[in-house]
């Protein structure tokens, strides 16, 4: 059995009268110290996916088993870095790793703590900021400690959910070069979301195209067969890059692309035809409204003489 395994995973969002299925059939297996990246339209059902995984929403149908566990709830063995840092602004880097820390291994020594949270806040090259409030960091330092915080909890899989997709191009391809020299390091097992085709190919040892909503699947998984460490500028002269850029983008413009339903619909608009100026107004002729020329009736009334 793979190490994470999710099994006909469907979710339904909405009252029984208005329902919308926005996962279905969901099934997805990574086996332990893969990257993998999911690549979607934003709105697809990327986020939903990940924070079923996560054991932050449940699924309507289906199995998510991880290490041969059912996945019920949130846990320690799974660490989430979320789009917006979700960091507590009133608490410093370190503070703020050192919390999560203590909350995971409440038996270690507090010289341990701090050792273990010194640790992962230079592996993230954020140890000159360690005393800094998340006010006085950038996006991109506010996201390398999300980053730190989830690792420095020894997760058993890592799940990033778009963590790059709000900061500048400079600062995104910084943090792929870290992201990815970091897993090479640790192996930990990774699950990214994003909409960025050329990012998951960056990173990924496999990239799945996730359908365009409602009613997402996941399509099939495209291994990327590229020597690490990966360079952009090489890449986009690689054949290999290039064909595999090409499946994904086909796949979630072509095949995997779903035609949306249409539906027709009568409504009844405003009457916003102007008023006819031309009509002539008596001093007190009564009106309810202005008159239009759709309004005006034309009689001919033909008198006798002497009338």
């Amino acid at each position: 059995m793979a190490f994470l395994e999710l099994s006909n995973v469907s979710k339904t969002y909405g009252t029984k009268q208005n329902r919308t299925e926005v996962l279905n059939d969901i099934n997805l297996s990574i086996e332990r110290g893969e990257f993998v990246a999911i690549v979607g339209y934003s709105g697809a059902g990327k986020t939903t996916l990940l924070s079923i995984i996560a054991g932050l929403i449940k699924a309507d149908h289906g199995t998510v088993r991880l290490n041969d566990l059912d996945i019920t709830a949130p846990g320690p063995d799974r660490g989430v870095v979320f789009q917006n840092y979700s960091l507590l602004p009133w608490l410093s880097v370190h503070e703020n790793i050192l919390l999560a820390v203590a909350q995971i291994f409440p038996n270690w020594s507090e010289a341990k703590k701090k050792a273990h949270t010194e640790r992962y806040i230079a592996l993230v090259n954020l140890t000159p900021a360690r005393d800094k409030k998340p006010s006085e960091l950038s996006g991109g330092m506010r996201q390398r400690v999300s980053l730190a915080r989830a690792l420095a909890m020894d997760p058993q899989i890592l799940l990033l959910d778009e963590p790059l997709s709000a900061l500048d191009a400079l600062t995104r391809a910084t943090l792929q070069d870290e992201i990815e020299s970091i897993w090479r390091q640790d192996k930990k097992t990774v699950l990214l979301i994003t909409n960025d085709v050329d990012e998951g190919i960056l990173l990924a040892d496999r990239i799945i195209p996730l359908t365009a909503g409602p009613n997402a699947t996941l399509g099939p998984a495209i291994p990327v067969d590229l020597e690490r460490p990966r360079n952009r500028k090489e890449l986009n002269h690689n054949p290999t890059f290039q064909d595999i850029r090409r499946q994904v983008i086909n796949y979630l413009l072509g095949g995997g692309a779903k035609r949306r339903a249409t539906v027709t619909k009568k409504l009844p608009l405003p009457d916003i035809e102007p008023e006819d100026l031309s009509v002539p107004r008596g001093m007190f002729q009564f009106r309810r409204g202005p008159i239009r020329r759709r309004e005006i009736q034309r009689e001919a009334v033909q008198l006798q003489a002497g009338q």
